[in-house]
């Protein structure tokens, strides 16, 4: 099932991923190009390529429902509702988890923020995408199946502190994010992958 929910996930650039079946979900869509209408768009933070009013309105529609932090919210129209960390929302099925997301040796994402990751079960899959964070405490209790992970630096981890997070959650499947739009390179990711080789599963996947 893993392998099946991964074949439905799409990687956009940056930190923005598709996941696309019966209901198409996306996560902080930044520098898109118009696709499938979203069924739910997921947000982490106000930064402006996490959370892009000009990416919503290419793949809002009425009924798009949008779950985010409260000062995101408020740059955002429509089906707009907010969470915290801990918090938990069943939706059409799939159920959403919003977790921390924070720096710890940098001060650009602050704890107190409240801001986001989040972990979506589909199928019994957890996906976890944790947003703008650095390798961070809770990370070492997360459970995923498939973890997106950011390897860039400057603003995130950077790819040796994402192996090591990747070594905490176990994922089945892990994927490099957050290089190639405003910080890092194709590099960082195949640094990451290399980290973990006979480890932990890296897909490297191309960006659509």
């Amino acid at each position: 099932m893993i392998e099946e929910v991964f074949k439905k996930l799409s990687w956009l650039g940056h930190d923005s991923i598709r996941f696309q079946d019966k209901k198409t979900v996306y996560f902080d869509p930044f520098q898109i190009a118009a696709g499938p209408p979203a069924d739910l768009i997921l947000i982490s933070h106000d930064h402006f390529d996490h959370c892009s009013p000009e990416d919503v309105a290419k793949i809002q529609t009425k009924d798009t429902f949008i779950l985010t932090e409260p000062e995101s919210a408020k740059k955002l129209t429509g089906r707009v509702e907010t969470m915290r960390p801990g918090d938990v929302r069943q939706w059409e099925g799939f159920t959403i988890e919003a977790v921390p997301s924070y720096n710890t040796d940098k001060d650009f994402h602050p704890k107190k923020n409240n801001w986001l990751g989040f972990v979506l079960t589909v199928e019994g899959v957890r996906i976890y995408h944790p947003g703008d964070a650095d390798f961070i405490p809770e990370m070492k209790s997360l459970k995923a199946d498939i973890a997106f992970l950011p390897v860039s630096g400057t603003y995130v981890m950077t790819a040796r502190q994402a192996a090591e997070a990747a070594r905490a959650i176990k994922p089945q499947i892990a994927v490099p994010m957050h290089y190639g739009a405003i910080v890092g390179s194709e590099q960082d990711a195949a640094e990451f992958k290399k980290l973990l080789q006979g480890e932990v599963d890296v897909r490297i996947l191309k960006k659509i």
